[in-house]
């Protein structure tokens, strides 16, 4: 089905029977020595509920860790005592996104971060509603990696602030998180995407604003304007598993 996408005064083509899913399963990448993702035949009594062990049906107990266990987006309820639900923020589920590739700066102690001047330089001079980041180099092992205790890479905060400045709700990226693995607490730029300074949302914070974490972006999807998808559960917590999906604008 080909539909059209007015934005920016012109009007783009997308193909809504070519989707780039660009998740990553649950339980193939870990994070934050978060609990394991499993799944197992619900048991009372006799019954096991798997079909392969008699049972009419299969009727399976999931374990999970939103946060630790594959592809999620979150609102600001994960920094704040209100723990606001992702999907009372997440209002709007599809948008138009800019997707860049930035390659990581290494700095002192052995951290290496997505500087704000080369994301600035790899980004056009507006950006749309949302942003897909896929940091350079682009391995695979993005796609079975546990990164706890690792220091993986993270973004300046001042790449963060420019994205907050640019209008970026959305913010999508490969990388376990925003902030520093071990940063005391403090997860600066977090609270820099949400404007929230404490433990609550006060009028300036950004409510509707969400960021996904641990995507894939494969290397043939191309730099450019997609039309964005954000799938979720209806969980009521901060977090949930998504399913970003990806359309090419033309």
């Amino acid at each position: 089905m080909i539909i059209k996408i007015p934005h920016k005064e012109k009007i783009y083509h997308c193909n809504l029977a070519k989707p780039i899913d660009i998740s990553i399963p649950l339980g193939q990448v870990k994070c934050f020595y978060a609990t394991d993702f499993e799944v197992k035949a619900y048991t009372s009594g006799n019954f096991v509920g798997a079909v392969k062990a008699g049972a009419p049906v299969n009727f399976f107990d999931v374990q999970m860790n939103p946060h630790g266990n594959g592809t999620h987006t979150e609102g600001l309820g994960h920094i704040t005592e209100a723990q606001e639900a992702v999907n009372e923020v997440l209002k709007q589920y599809h948008f138009i996104a800019q997707v860049v590739s930035v390659e990581w700066t290494e700095i002192k102690n052995g951290d290496q971060v997505i500087s704000y001047q080369k994301l600035q330089a790899a980004c056009p001079e507006v950006l749309p509603d949302a942003l897909v980041l896929r940091t350079l180099p682009n391995s695979k092992d993005k796609l079975t990696k546990d990164y706890s205790g690792t220091n993986p890479p993270y973004l300046e905060a001042e790449a963060i602030s420019f994205l907050v400045e640019q209008g970026v709700q959305h913010l999508l990226l490969d990388l376990p998180s925003v902030d520093r693995e071990v940063d005391e607490g403090k997860l600066l730029n977090h609270r820099l995407f949400w404007k929230v300074e404490g433990k609550t949302a006060t009028a300036v914070a950004r409510k509707n604003c969400t960021i996904t974490e641990l995507i894939f972006v494969p290397d043939e999807v191309k730099n450019g304007l997609y039309l964005l998808n954000i799938q979720i559960p209806s969980m009521p917590l901060d977090a949930a598993p998504s399913k970003p999906v990806l359309y090419e604008l033309y």
